[in-house]
């Protein structure tokens, strides 16, 4: 295949990978339809930066030499597992308090909401390391680009490439967040916030619990 023909096949499997629910997609939902627009774009920048970073090392090998070390992956797996589950119960507990105060005054929901709106960063740090923590993403992106990449592409190839799939995260996050904080759309998921918040944190919780338990298997197995 030509170079254009393999960037336009990264392009579409990315595409395609990053429209699937995953904690990605769960964290821009879960913020953006609860704390708004600027949050959701910082949170899109932090994930797409994270995406950057493991196509760096995809295609610089270093994340190759990591899956290929079964303790230090495993590591890898329990920080990000442990992160997730983290995030899960932080949303559960928000959601075990609204339901315990459903009663919570317009003034303390829109201060809680500015709080979090004006903490850019905070909102891309959460974005990059949930992102960067996630194991999942170290595999995907060491077989999308041990798959789709060449050894023998070009330096310009290799550098669109990149260019590729962040420009590409960062569109989609930022338009799903766009999406979730218009007028309209905020109106509508005002009153099922306690539910999204639920549904993500049982999401989180999930997958972090998984990870946690494949890499203790793992682990437990190298005794």
């Amino acid at each position: 295949m030509n170079e254009i023909t393999i960037l336009s096949t990264l392009a579409l499997v990315h595409f395609v990978a990053l429209m699937s629910p995953g904690p990605d997609f769960a964290l821009v939902v879960q913020n953006a339809t609860r704390y708004g627009r600027q949050t959701g774009f910082y949170i899109a920048l932090g994930l797409s930066c994270g995406i950057l970073l493991h196509s760096i090392l995809s295609l610089t090998g270093v994340s190759y030499l990591v899956h290929q070390q079964p303790t230090l992956f495993a590591l890898l797996q329990i920080a990000g597992g442990s992160y997730l589950f983290y995030l899960g119960y932080g949303a559960l507990r928000a959601t075990w308090s609204s339901i315990r105060r459903p009663q919570q005054s317009d003034a303390e929901s829109r201060d809680r909401s500015s709080l979090l709106l004006s903490n850019k960063r905070q909102a891309f740090s959460r974005g990059f390391a949930t992102n960067i923590l996630n194991p999942k993403a170290l595999v995907f992106f060491v077989s999308l680009m041990s798959s789709l990449v060449p050894a023998t592409m070009s330096l310009t190839g290799k550098g669109v490439a990149l260019l590729i799939l962040w420009s590409l995260s960062l569109l989609w996050f930022s338009f799903l967040a766009w999406v979730l904080s218009t007028q309209r759309m905020q109106r509508k998921v005002k009153a099922m916030a306690i539910y999204v918040d639920g549904l993500c944190g049982v999401l989180f919780t999930f997958i972090g619990v998984s990870i946690l338990w494949q890499s203790s298997t793992s682990l437990l197995s190298q005794v």
